[in-house]
C-alpha cells in the first residue's frame, strides 16, 4: 500500500515517456503546430451545430491543458509534451473563441424575406462589371425596426441606361429595387452565399428596377478608388475588351470586364489564379522593387559603403507591396499575400532563410486573427496548401541535393531546373486537386503544364507591359507597351482555351462531405510538418481522403431547398433529369454542378417509364435490386386531399414545393414545404438510403434560415396546411390505375 504513489509516478513516466520521445525525434516545431491549432479551432466552430458544443469544446481544450500540466508538472520533465500538452488546445480554444466573437460582432442579420419597393442610402462602394451589362452597388440604408443601417448589394442592369455619373461612393440615392435574404445553399455541398455576406455585413442583395436618383450628399470618394477607377477605365480604353478584363484584373483588381468565356477556360486549364490579385502577383511587384533598389542603389558608391543595401531594399519592396495592394482594392487574399511578402522582405533584411514553414506560420496566424472565417474558404486553402507543398518539397533532402551547385553546362543547367519546375508544378496540382473538387466540384488536370508557360508569361511580360504602358501613358508613349501587352494577353488566353478544350482537361465530382478533404489536408499537414520517416505515417490519412473522392458517386435525387426543383440521376449515372425547365441557368447549374455531371440535362418527361402530367409526375427507379416509386408534383394547385392520398400510399417518396395534408403518407418520405423549410435543400441516395440536408452542414449558426429566408420559429408558424386549389375543374394527378399495372 505504501507503494502505490510512487508506482503509480512511475507508470505515468512511462505513458508520458513515449510521445515525449516521438515530439522530440520528430522535430516538433512550435509556430507551424500553433497555426494549424488555431484554424482546427475555428473549423470545429463551423462544424459544430450549436453554442452547447462549441461551450463543450471549450471546456474540453482547458480541461486537456490543465490534465497534461499538472501530469508534467508533478514528474519535472518531459518539456516538448508539456508544452504540446497545455499550450495547443489553448490555442485551439482561442481559435474557437475568436470566430465565435467574430460572428458576434461583424454578423449581419438578414432581413426577413422578399421586398420591393423604394429605397433610399448611402452608396458605398459602386463596381463596374462590363462583361455583365451591369454596374453593382452596396447601399447602407435604413431598415423598419432595425437600430444599425443595413447593407445592401444590388446590381444595376445597363440595360436600365447610363448610370450618372454623380453615382458615387459616399453619394445619396434614392430607387425601386427588389431585394432579398442572402441566398441559403440550393443543395448540400453548393455555395454558401448566405455564411459569406453575414461575414461581409451584407444583410440583403437584389437588383434596380429604376435608376438610381442622387438626393445628395457628397462625392465622397477617396482618391484611392478614385485611382483604381480611373486606371481601370484607362486600361479598357487602351485595349479590347477582353484583353482588358485581364490586364484591369492584373492592375486594379477589377475583375468586373473578364468575360464568361475567358473566366470558364481559365479555371478549367487551372489558370484561373492568375486573375485573381495574390500571391504571385504581389511577389512579382515586390521583387521587381526589390531588384532595381538594391541594383540603382549599388551603383552609388557613398551609399553602399554607408547604408544596409538589403534593408533599403526591403523597405522598397515593402512599399512598394503595400501600395499595389491597396490599389487593388485591399481585399482578403491580396492583405494575406502582402503579409506574407513582408515577412519575407524582413527575413531578407536579417539574413534569415526567406521561406521557411515559421514564416508560412506567421503569416496564416495573422490571417486567422484577423479574418477567422478565411479557414473555410478556397482561397486561404489553396493559396497556403500551395506555398506549403513548395517549402515541403523544397526542404526535403533529394530536392536539397538534385538543386544543389555544381560543375554542369548551361544546357544541363536548364534542364535540371525546367525539371524542378515541371515537378513543383505537379505537386502543386495533387495538392489543390482535392480543395478544388470539393469547392468548386471540378478541376483541372492539365495546370501543371499550363502554368509553366503562363506564370512565367504573366510574371515577365504581363504585368511589366501593362506596368510600363501606364507609366508611358504619362507622357504619351505608351502604345509600344499596350500592344506587347494585348499580344501577351491574348497568348494567355490562347493557352487556357486550348488546354481548356483538351479531352480530359477537367475532372468532374459530385458534392462530397467534409470527411474525404479533412483527412486529405490532415494527411498533408502531417507530411509537411514532421521531419524523418514518421512523416510517413502522414500517407495513410491523405490516401484515405483520395480513395473516398475517387469513389464518390452522386446522390440519386437532388431537391432544391424551396422544393421547386429537382433532378434525377439516370440508372447509368451520365444523365440527369430535371422536373422543370427554368429560364434562369442558376437552378440548372447547380443541380449538373452537385450531380457531377456535364451537358444539358433532360426533362422529366424522358424518364423510361414516367407518368407526367400539368400537375404532377410519377416516375420508377431501380437501385440495388428494389424499386422505388416517386411522386413530384409541379403545380401551383393542390390536388383534392382525397385523390393526393390514395396516390401517397402507393408511392416510396413525395417531393412537392407545397404544403401537403398531413392525410399523405408515402411509405419513406414525404419532402414537402413543411419539411424543406426545416431541412434546405436535400441530396437523397436510395443505396442506404440516406439523406444529406443543408441544415445538417448549417447548425444553428447566425446566417441559416432555411429555404423561406426567416427563422424557423416564425416560418413555422405561418405554414399553412394547403396550397391553392385550382378552380373550375377537378384537381388532376397521375393515373395510378395505370401506375398500378
Amino acid at each position: 500500500m505504501q507503494h502505490r504513489p510512487w508506482n503509480s509516478a512511475r507508470n505515468l513516466s512511462r505513458g508520458l515517456a513515449a510521445p515525449e520521445q516521438f515530439l522530440a525525434a520528430s522535430g516538433f516545431d512550435r509556430a507551424p503546430w500553433a497555426a494549424v491549432a488555431f484554424g482546427a479551432g475555428i473549423a470545429a466552430w463551423f462544424a459544430l451545430p450549436s453554442s452547447g458544443y462549441w461551450l463543450a469544446l471549450l471546456g474540453l481544450c482547458c480541461a486537456i491543458s490543465a490534465a497534461v500540466a499538472a501530469a508534467t508538472s508533478e514528474l519535472g520533465r518531459y518539456p516538448y509534451l508539456r508544452l504540446a500538452g497545455t499550450v495547443l488546445p489553448l490555442i485551439v480554444a482561442a481559435g474557437c473563441g475568436s470566430i465565435w466573437a467574430r460572428s458576434a460582432i461583424v454578423g449581419a442579420e438578414p432581413i426577413d424575406g422578399p421586398h420591393v419597393g423604394i429605397l433610399t442610402g448611402r452608396v458605398l462602394s459602386l463596381e463596374s462589371q462590363p462583361a455583365e451589362a451591369r454596374s453593382r452597388i452596396v447601399l447602407a440604408i435604413r431598415w423598419p425596426g432595425v437600430e444599425k443601417p443595413l447593407q445592401v448589394r444590388l446590381n444595376l442592369p445597363d440595360s436600365a441606361g447610363p448610370l450618372d455619373p454623380k453615382v458615387r461612393p459616399g453619394a445619396m440615392i434614392r430607387l425601386r429595387a427588389r431585394i432579398m435574404p442572402p441566398a441559403p445553399p440550393m443543395l448540400p455541398g453548393a455555395y454558401d452565399f448566405a455564411r459569406a455576406a453575414w461575414f461581409q455585413g451584407l444583410s440583403a442583395t437584389g437588383t434596380a428596377l429604376s435608376s438610381p436618383e442622387v438626393t445628395g450628399g457628397s462625392t465622397g470618394e477617396t482618391w484611392l478608388s478614385a485611382a483604381q477607377r480611373g486606371l481601370s477605365a484607362h486600361i479598357h480604353s487602351s485595349l479590347s475588351q477582353g484583353e482588358a478584363g485581364i490586364a484591369a484584373a492584373l492592375a486594379t483588381g477589377d475583375m468586373g470586364g473578364i468575360d464568361e468565356a475567358d473566366t470558364d477556360a481559365m479555371r478549367d486549364s487551372g489558370l484561373a489564379h492568375l486573375l485573381s490579385v495574390s500571391g504571385l502577383h504581389v511577389s512579382a511587384v515586390v521583387a521587381v522593387a526589390y531588384v532595381l533598389a538594391i541594383r540603382l542603389l549599388a551603383l552609388w558608391p557613398w551609399l553602399a559603403l554607408r547604408a544596409r543595401l538589403p534593408l533599403v531594399a526591403a523597405a522598397s519592396g515593402a512599399l512598394a507591396g503595400i501600395a499595389y495592394t491597396l490599389l487593388t482594392g485591399a481585399q482578403v487574399p491580396t492583405v494575406r499575400s502582402c503579409f506574407g511578402a513582408l515577412l519575407v522582405l524582413a527575413a531578407l533584411a536579417l539574413g534569415r532563410e526567406a521561406l521557411s514553414l515559421r514564416m508560412l506560420a506567421v503569416a496564416a496566424f495573422l490571417v486567422l486573427v484577423l479574418w477567422p472565417e478565411s479557414v473555410i474558404g478556397p482561397s486561404f486553402q489553396m493559396s497556403f496548401a500551395a506555398v506549403l507543398a513548395i517549402v515541403a518539397l523544397s526542404g526535403a533532402g533529394p530536392i536539397r541535393r538534385f538543386v544543389a551547385p555544381r560543375e554542369e553546362g548551361v544546357v544541363a543547367r536548364g534542364l535540371r531546373h525546367l525539371a524542378m519546375i515541371l515537378l513543383t508544378g505537379f505537386v502543386i496540382e495533387i495538392v489543390l486537386l482535392p480543395i478544388g473538387l470539393y469547392h468548386f466540384h471540378r478541376g483541372g488536370l492539365y495546370g501543371a503544364f499550363a502554368n509553366v508557360v503562363a506564370i512565367p508569361l504573366t510574371t515577365f511580360v504581363i504585368m511589366p507591359a501593362v506596368l510600363g504602358a501606364l507609366v508611358l501613358d504619362v507622357a504619351g508613349l505608351g502604345a509600344p507597351a499596350w500592344w506587347i501587352a494585348g499580344k501577351a494577353i491574348a497568348a494567355l488566353l490562347a493557352i487556357a482555351h486550348g488546354v481548356a478544350a483538351q479531352p480530359g482537361s477537367v475532372t468532374l465530382m459530385p458534392g462530397m462531405g467534409g470527411w474525404p478533404l479533412v483527412l486529405f489536408l490532415a494527411g498533408g499537414l502531417w507530411l509537411a510538418l514532421w521531419c524523418g520517416r514518421v512523416r510517413w505515417w502522414g500517407l495513410v490519412p491523405a490516401l484515405a481522403g483520395t480513395v473516398m473522392i475517387a469513389t464518390l458517386r452522386p446522390a440519386d435525387i437532388l431537391v432544391s431547398g424551396d422544393g421547386h426543383h429537382v433532378g434525377l440521376l439516370g440508372a447509368d449515372g451520365a444523365d440527369i433529369f430535371l422536373l422543370r425547365q427554368s429560364r434562369s441557368g442558376f437552378a440548372r447549374d447547380n443541380l449538373t454542378e452537385i450531380a457531377g455531371m456535364r451537358g444539358e440535362p433532360k426533362p422529366i418527361e424522358t424518364w423510361p417509364g414516367a407518368r407526367c402530367n400539368v400537375d404532377a409526375c410519377i416516375v420508377t427507379l431501380q437501385r440495388d435490386d428494389r424499386t422505388w416509386r416517386v411522386l413530384l408534383t409541379r403545380s401551383r394547385y393542390a390536388a383534392a386531399e382525397r385523390a393526393l392520398a390514395a396516390v401517397c400510399e402507393r408511392v416510396d417518396i413525395v417531393i412537392s414545393d407545397q404544403w401537403l395534408p398531413r392525410s399523405c403518407h408515402p411509405h419513406w418520405l414525404k419532402a414537402d414545404r413543411r419539411l424543406l423549410e426545416r431541412t434546405g435543400g436535400l441530396a437523397i441516395d436510395l443505396s442506404g438510403p440516406s439523406l444529406v440536408t443543408v441544415a445538417q452542414r448549417e447548425g444553428h449558426h447566425g446566417w441559416w434560415r432555411g429555404a423561406s429566408g426567416k427563422r424557423q420559429g416564425s416560418a413555422l408558424a405561418g405554414a399553412r396546411e394547403t396550397a391553392p386549389t385550382r378552380t373550375g375543374t377537378e384537381p388532376r394527378t397521375p393515373n395510378t390505375k395505370t401506375e398500378n399495372e
